[in-house]
C-alpha cells in the first residue's frame, strides 16, 4: 500500500446483530466490539495513519433502553482506564468530538484526563464522536460564528465556508479521506456531514465485532485502487 489515507473515519456497526446471531445479549456484542476496536487502532498507528475517528455514540443513541446507555457509557469508562496507558505509550493522542457536557460527570472527567495525558503524543490521533451528530455539531457551529464573527465579514458563500470550519469540532484535522462502515449498512447516519463531502465511502458486510486489522488493511488496499479528482477531471 503506497498511499495510506491521512484520516480514516469508521462507523463502528453491527454489535447487536453479532450478538444475536449467537443468542448473546447485546452487551455481549459491545463487549466483543472493543476487542475489535483495539485491534484496529493499533493497526491504524503502525500503518502511520495520522486520524483515526471512530463513531462511538451518536446524538440518536440516547433513544435507546436507558439500560443499555448505561452499559455503554460504563464501557467507555472502562475502556479508557483499560487501556489509557498503553495508547500513551504507543505515542497515541486521544481526542474527541460532540458536546460532552451532558456525559455523566465521571466519564467526562475520565475523558478529560486521557485528553490531558495524551496531548503532547505526535502518533496517530485517536479520534472519538460521543453524543455526536453531524446536524448538531453543523447547528452549534452556526451559533457560535454567529456570536463571534462580524456578519459583515460574512458577505459571500466563501467567507463562510471558511469561517464555518473554524467552529466545527474537527477543527484542525484534515477532513477524512476514507469513510468505512461496518454490517452492510450504506449510510452515513448523521456522521460529519460536513466533512466527508469528498471522502471514499467502503461499505462491508463484517460486523463490527469480526472487524480487525486485516480488515482495515482491504479497506485501504481498495482506497489504494480508486482515483480522487475533486470534482476535476
Amino acid at each position: 500500500m503506497n498511499n495510506i489515507p491521512r484520516h480514516i473515519a469508521v462507523i463502528m456497526d453491527g454489535n447487536g446483530r453479532w450478538a444475536k446471531q449467537r443468542n448473546l445479549p447485546r452487551s455481549a456484542g459491545h463487549r466483543k466490539g472493543v476487542e475489535a476496536l483495539r485491534d484496529v487502532v493499533k493497526k491504524a498507528s503502525d500503518l502511520s495513519v495520522e486520524v483515526l475517528t471512530v463513531f462511538a455514540f451518536s446524538t440518536e443513541n440516547w433513544k435507546r433502553p436507558t439500560e443499555e446507555v448505561g452499559f455503554l457509557m460504563n464501557l467507555l469508562r472502562e475502556y479508557i482506564r483499560k487501556e489509557l496507558d498503553e495508547l500513551h505509550q504507543n505515542n497515541v493522542k486521544i481526542v474527541t468530538i460532540g458536546n460532552l457536557s451532558t456525559l455523566q460527570p465521571g466519564l467526562q472527567e475520565d475523558i478529560s484526563a486521557a485528553i490531558k495525558k495524551t496531548k503532547q503524543n505526535s502518533g496517530l490521533i485517536f479520534n472519538i464522536a460521543l453524543n455526536y451528530g453531524g446536524k448538531d455539531e453543523i447547528a452549534r457551529a452556526v451559533t457560535k460564528m454567529l456570536k463571534e464573527e462580524n456578519i459583515e465579514d460574512l458577505s459571500t458563500v466563501d467567507k463562510i465556508q471558511k469561517a464555518m470550519e473554524k467552529y466545527l469540532d474537527t477543527y484542525g484535522l484534515p477532513e477524512p479521506d476514507l469513510l468505512i462502515r461496518t454490517s452492510g449498512e450504506m449510510r452515513i447516519s448523521n456522521f460529519l456531514i460536513w466533512q466527508l463531502a469528498y471522502a471514499e465511502f467502503y461499505f462491508t458486510d463484517t460486523l463490527w465485532p469480526d472487524f480487525n486489522g486485516q480488515e482495515l488493511v482491504k479497506a485501504i488496499d481498495q482506497y489504494n485502487n480508486r482515483s480522487r479528482r475533486f470534482g476535476g477531471l
